[in-house]
């Protein structure tokens, strides 16, 4: 008996989004049946541009690669008639973003569809070129990470383009050219996503669906950086602990971690990992390189030591709380010795789970299932690491990700999509972009 005040309750949140009743009416059928045959018939010619994207090299640091990548795309996107133009990304060290925007003739959401040109593979990188391995399976550099993310979003807006409703649309598109490796100022870096973020409605990112096609992502942990930096007094190992000498440097540092792991591990969702440690008489720290050196005795108590790690919350909140209680451990300083606790400025923000979010899993669920693709389900944000998508937090009312190619083993020689998938995604995508530019979010 108690659940169905419940069951009411979901039925009532269900019907409120017009996106789940568009499935009903003539319309939308009409509009359904132009966007099958529209995928359908350019599927050949969307492997086609995928495997020639694949095939230019685009590592973040490879800024000519980059900015070919992206004319390409600028120029698909200017024949499906949107203002489209590769912003050069000099002031931020990186070779710049691709920017698509389309001014709908009607009032509605207005969509922000972010995808990103660059991937990890530098040019020395002897994976360079696609393979196939039968019909379907592709194995290229950033073929889900995220070319064939790129390609969904252009493929779905030619599709919406075809059925007609792409006129009526108000969408705009970023494909930043520094995702796997942030430019700087990072405020400078993500100025053209976060502005757009703030004139958008609702955010879809189209990182790679990983090998499961029937996830999406509804929440993403931030990550930011940090650093330890403990003194202690240099003397005879044989006067450690003596109330002149105290416990060293390597003594407090090892305190610290693992105090961090005690007070921290069970909290949900967080993840603290020290990555480096340099510890001795003498430390050598490059933050360039993320390593360095040292030197020291055994019969020497340790003067300095470093660590250097990186923090992943699912929530602001959470964030400052962790951070709070890290400080907290480190102010408690070993005789001897003294500690400081830095935390990066600049990092990846968290995409906190919301209704909203969630909201918009359930029309996307709903719009895979009407197509006969089975439902979507969330990916738990301990396996979502950060993106894009995460600056849009606290600017649009509703964020997705997670919406790209299906495929897997991404950021490794071995990473491979699957080309099946291409045109199911297209679909979908199209299809759920169509249903939410139909909703009121009043």
């Amino acid at each position: 008996m108690k659940a169905k005040p419940i069951l009411i309750a979901v039925i009532v949140a269900l019907v409120s989004f017009s996106g789940y009743s568009q499935s009903t009416t003539k319309k939308e059928r009409k509009v359904k049946t132009a966007l099958q045959l529209s995928v359908e018939d350019h599927n050949p010619s969307a492997i086609n541009l995928l495997k020639k994207v694949v095939n230019i090299n685009s590592g973040t640091m490879n800024f000519q690669g980059v900015k070919e990548v992206g004319q390409l795309f600028v120029e698909e996107y200017k024949a499906l008639g949107f203002e489209a133009q590769f912003v050069e990304g000099s002031d931020w060290n990186r070779a710049g973003h691709l920017i698509a925007v389309h001014e709908g003739k009607k009032t509605g959401p207005r969509i922000l569809l972010i995808g990103h040109l660059d991937t990890v593979f530098e040019p020395e990188s002897p994976f360079q070129e696609y393979t196939m391995e039968n019909d379907s399976i592709i194995r290229a550099p950033g073929v889900v990470d995220m070319k064939g993310g790129d390609v969904i979003i252009l493929e779905a807006m030619r599709a919406l383009k075809d059925a007609g409703a792409l006129k009526d649309m108000s969408i705009e598109i970023i494909y930043t050219g520094d995702e796997e490796k942030s430019g700087s100022p990072l405020e400078l870096s993500k100025k053209a996503l976060i502005e757009a973020a703030k004139r958008c409605d609702i955010a879809i990112g189209f990182e790679n669906g990983d090998s499961n096609p029937h996830t999406a992502v509804v929440s993403r942990r931030g990550s930011t950086s940090w650093q330890l930096t403990v003194t202690g007094n240099s003397a005879h190992s044989s006067q450690v602990f003596s109330e002149e000498i105290g416990s060293g440097a390597i003594y407090e540092a090892s305190r610290i971690l693992y105090q961090f792991h005690e007070q921290l591990k069970d909290e949900e969702f967080l993840t603290f990992n020290p990555g480096v440690i340099l510890g001795g008489t003498a430390v050598d720290h490059d933050a360039a390189k993320d390593g360095g050196s040292a030197f020291g005795k055994t019969n020497v108590v340790a003067q300095k030591a470093i660590v250097r790690g990186d923090l992943r919350a699912v929530s602001l909140d959470q964030l400052n709380r962790s951070q709070a209680i890290m400080q907290e451990i480190v102010n408690k300083s070993l005789p001897g010795t003294y500690a400081t606790l830095e935390f990066g400025n600049s990092g990846y923000p968290p995409l906190s789970p919301s209704e909203g979010n969630r909201q918009l899993l359930e029309i996307f669920s709903q719009v895979s299932m009407d197509l006969g693709q089975g439902p979507v389900t969330a990916v738990s944000p301990i396996n979502a690491g950060a993106a894009d998508i995460s600056f849009t937090a606290g600017h649009v009312k509703m964020a997705i990700d997670g919406l790209g190619l299906s495929g897997g083993n991404d950021h490794t020689p071995e990473e491979y999509g699957n080309l099946n998938w291409l045109p199911r995604s297209t679909l979908r995508a199209a299809l759920f972009i169509y249903r939410l530019s139909n909703m009121n979010l009043e």
